[in-house]
């Protein structure tokens, strides 16, 4: 019987569909050899290799408290410049919190191609009067929508202190050890940091901004202080700024103790010699821990030494490109 064209089509059309099959093939060929598997894909790095660790300079390294407030304009322009990714902000050295300000700090960051990583603020929970801890507990709430409004994912905390030695140049010659007030007890300053920073955690949550406290000079001195107050809350909104220039003794087995729970950290440099102290510490070994701990985030660097900081701070930044590299 004779086939139709449309027939005729149908049948070419399913016969090109089997394997092998090409117009115009003799059907007594062999059929044709299977393509060769590819080749294997080369492993992944581990996440440890992939990691780069972003470098951000503090405001404060230009400032240090000592003369009239340093634009952070500037500094956002001198760190873009030196290679920076990003610039921490120092809450005191804000000229004010107006929205023109502070958008025009965003403005200026994005426009440098920078990002704002932290917002660095000062408040003290070390208050036996519930009123006085209440003032600082807004003052952080405060903090934490300020951060949301500049796009900064992390606030820095410090503990507070008892404030039995007034002068912070004393304190710094006793490396932080303060004793408390007469009547009352460190495991009350704990007990009082950790209520305090739980009533800052649901902010924290609202506007998107986690908490990180850090190894201050104060009731946080120790780092085993620190983590009394750490382990005591448990948020995934709360964690540690790592500070590696602020133990009392020797720093890396401190080091080592944090970093497993550190959200960011902030590295100490001392050109010209610091202002109350001075550190050589070393920053591959620093880097070596942090690895090991599986830290991923922001490093930020802390100048804190005499030297002019348009020289001092490129060296910085030099020594922990370097290392972090």
């Amino acid at each position: 019987m004779a086939l139709s064209r449309r027939q005729a089509l149908q049948l070419g059309a399913a016969a090109a569909a089997l394997p092998g099959a090409s117009l115009g093939a003799d059907p007594q060929a062999p059929a044709p050899a299977p393509a060769p598997a590819p080749a294997p894909a080369p492993p992944a790095a581990p996440a440890a290799a992939r990691a780069r660790v972003a470098l951000a300079v503090s405001t404060y390294s230009y400032w240090h408290f000592r003369t009239e407030k340093y634009p952070i304009e500037k500094v956002i322009e001198h760190a873009a410049a030196t290679g920076f990714e990003g610039v921490e902000i120092l809450h005191r050295q804000m000229a004010d919190e107006t929205p023109a300000y502070v958008n025009g700090l965003k403005r200026a960051a994005f426009r440098s191609g920078l990002s704002l990583p932290m917002l660095s603020i000062h408040q003290d929970f070390v208050h036996p009067d519930p009123a006085e801890r209440g003032k600082h507990v807004d003052h952080t709430k405060r903090c934490l929508e300020l951060a949301a409004q500049l796009g900064i994912p992390v606030v820095r905390l410090n503990s507070g202190r008892w404030k039995t030695i007034q002068s912070f140049d004393e304190l710094m010659k006793v490396k932080g050890d303060e004793p408390p007030l007469p009547g009352h007890t460190d495991a009350e300053a704990f007990q009082w940091c950790i209520e305090s920073i739980e009533a800052c955690l649901p902010t924290a949550e609202k506007v998107g901004v986690m908490l990180a406290l850090e190894n201050h000079w104060g009731l946080t001195t120790r780092p085993e202080n620190l983590l009394r107050i750490y382990q005591g809350i448990r948020s995934p909104w709360f964690g540690i700024n790592l500070d590696t220039g602020n133990f009392p003794g020797e720093p890396y087995a401190g080091l080592e103790l944090l970093a497993p729970h550190a959200v960011i950290v902030q590295a100490k440099t001392y050109y010209g010699g610091g202002e109350w102290y001075t550190l050589d510490l070393d920053y591959p070994r620093i880097a070596g821990i942090l690895r090991k701990a599986g830290f991923r985030g922001w490093v930020s660097l802390e100048m804190e030494g005499k030297e002019d900081p348009l020289t001092a701070v490129p060296k910085s930044y030099q020594v922990l490109r370097k290392a972090f590299a």
